[in-house]
């Protein structure tokens, strides 16, 4: 016999954004029922962010012993023990989530939690396990899973995903990295500098999230000269052998190459997984390919009591803006049918490679032609850069005509730091000059801002337009 369960707001999925839309569901007074078959812990702690932060941790340790004799200090070069780095990283992984699993050990006590999966029958209706829950509304939190090409989907144990890759208990001897978005830079470069012989793969060229071809050239430049790094390579065929996965490809050098590696390492991207909730017996059908209509301002799932939160809406993927979603998601299901709109923060994101990369506001892509100004500060010669031996990398920084800062681009230095200096002046609507006011310390990095805004005044003083995405012909006034 089923238990039965009548919510106000019905929560799928317990990571970030339903746990945020929980709390901000309850503030309005609704009564909630969250559904998740658990792991839990969220993305972040358990298979993101965190554990990643703990690999590259090691990695830069080693790389900082590798460095050290341009400083005139000589030291024997690092030993790995693999095993030592993966219980590191596992150990402080679960701490991490030990403190969320605390807080789902509280909701379930609070008799607001089931612990299966959730699939929508019909309006106000879900069954998971044997429990039937009605709602009011629905909050869709569930997140995503990795997408792997048709070519990688039968390589058996030696295929890996964020989602496995921390579950070693020791460093491959090498590893093949699809993809170079963040994860794809960030574990690649960290596997490199613990000695695992590591190759990168991409295509289209581009390198993580950037757009602007200038600060793209300079990152493909330097990650190059590291990493066995192919941004735009051609595949002929992939096939699982004995000791792993064996790849023959041509490389972005036009060489062509057959090479056999231990594991693959798959982050050529997520997909959404709203269209396996049952949302169909609704009358709720996807409106274009990977397009379910949700409202980005409200996040309201076309026009129905339902509303997603979280990378599930394949608009903000990323903690903060998860928690976000959560918040806006939560407060509108509570409130349904009236719905508002969230005061969005100013977009940044962080790709923790090394030189890092960040995208604050409108990236390159977003800019419209003729209506922009751009300006740059190459790391290379910045001051304090050299100082460390970190002297790498392109910042550019865009503003409007009449001068207000809308976005830049970075790959550099600390540039985690430089980010949020930039997103906060972008979200205060500065102009350059006011910017320029703003105190710089010397010598540090952040003075490498200071150049890029100067260049960006001169520039704007001289109506010198940025060379954006669209035909300058096809735009009026150009």
């Amino acid at each position: 016999m089923s238990t039965v369960h009548h919510v106000d707001v019905a929560i799928l999925g317990a990571g970030t954004a339903g746990l945020t839309a929980r709390r901000a569901a309850k503030a309005e007074g609704a009564s909630v029922m969250m559904i998740d078959p658990g792991p839990f812990g969220t993305t972040c702690a358990r298979v993101g962010c965190m554990p990643s932060k703990l690999l590259i941790a090691a990695a830069e340790a080693a790389h900082h012993v590798h460095q050290a004799p341009m400083f005139g200090v000589n030291a024997a070069p690092p030993q790995i023990d693999g095993r030592a780095v993966m219980r590191r990283v596992q150990f402080e992984r679960d701490r991490f989530v030990g403190f969320v699993e605390n807080s789902i050990d509280g909701i379930e006590e609070a008799g607001e939690l089931i612990r299966e999966r959730a699939t929508v029958v019909g309006p106000g209706h879900l069954v998971a396990g044997d429990h039937e829950v009605h709602f009011r509304s629905l909050v869709v939190a569930t997140g995503t899973v990795p997408f792997t090409p048709p070519p990688f989907r039968d390589l058996g144990d030696a295929m890996l995903s964020n989602e496995g890759i921390f579950e070693l208990e020791d460093l491959p001897e090498s590893v093949l990295v699809v993809g170079l978005g963040v994860i794809g830079l960030e574990l690649g470069q960290a596997f490199h500098r613990l000695g695992v012989r590591t190759t990168l793969v991409g295509i289209g060229g581009a390198i993580g999230p950037l757009s602007d071809p200038d600060v793209n050239e300079s990152a493909a430049k330097v990650l190059g000269a590291e990493l066995d790094l192919h941004p735009d390579y051609t595949l002929n065929s992939v096939q699982a052998v004995d000791g792993g996965v064996r790849l023959d490809f041509v490389d972005s050098a036009g060489t062509h190459r057959i090479e056999t590696f231990e594991r693959v390492l798959m982050a050529a991207g997520r997909t959404t997984t709203i269209g396996k909730l049952g949302l169909d017996t609704l009358g709720i059908e996807p409106v274009g390919r990977n397009d379910w209509g949700v409202n980005a301002a409200t996040l309201q799932l076309q026009n129905y009591g339902v509303f997603v939160a979280g990378d599930v809406n394949g608009l903000h993927p990323l903690l903060h803006e998860a928690a976000d979603d959560g918040k806006l998601a939560g407060t509108n299901a509570a409130t349904f049918p009236e719905v508002g709109e969230g005061n969005r923060r100013t977009p940044l994101a962080v790709v923790f490679s090394d030189p890092q990369i960040g995208m604050v506001g409108k990236a390159y892509r977003d800019l419209e032609s003729c209506s922009v100004v751009a300006g740059e500060v190459d790391y290379s010669d910045q001051g304090r850069a050299r100082v460390a031996g970190m002297n790498a990398g392109l910042v550019r920084i865009y503003a409007d005509l009449s001068g207000v800062l809308i976005g830049a681009e970075l790959f550099g230095p600390r540039v985690e730091h430089l980010s949020h200096l930039l997103a906060w002046a972008v979200q205060q609507k500065l102009t350059v000059e006011q910017a320029l006011t703003m105190p710089f310390y010397h010598p540090v990095v952040e003075e490498g801002i200071r150049t890029a805004l100067r260049d960006l005044l001169t520039n704007l003083q001289r109506g010198q337009k940025v060379k954006c995405t669209q035909q300058p012909e096809l735009v009026p006034g150009c």
